[in-house]
């Protein structure tokens, strides 16, 4: 009778302990757009991650790159990397939600590996 609510007790405290994992987004943004509302896009998907659950530890622009191969007759694109923490059901919802907004080319939402 112990074991078994002793391994209740263990079930119930996992299932309240909400892990954090890191995560990184990358955008591509259109260089077509001027420099303000390239800068919304990106205050856009900042928001996007906050209001899903995310915490924003680190934002990196890399500027303007020329891009593999073209995309929507462009051959260059304005580069972020978002660094978050969040639970593992956030990055689906980040996905989803930055599909749809204007002027990104590209996305994507990998787990960063510890160091």
């Amino acid at each position: 009778m112990k074991i078994l609510a002793c391994r209740m007790w263990q079930a119930r405290v996992q299932k309240e302990v909400n892990v954090m994992n890191k995560y990184e987004l990358a955008l591509v943004v259109s260089s077509k757009i001027e420099d303000d509302v390239r800068n919304d896009v990106v205050e856009k998907a900042k928001a996007i991650v906050v209001n899903a659950g995310g915490q924003i530890s680190d934002v990196e622009e890399w500027g303007k790159k020329k891009l593999a191969y073209e995309i929507q007759k462009m051959s260059e694109g304005f580069y972020y990397f978002i660094h978050f923490d969040a639970e593992s059901t956030v990055p689906a919802e980040v996905e989803s939600r930055i599909r749809i907004l204007d002027n990104v080319l590209r996305f994507l939402v990998v787990r960063a590996d510890e160091a």
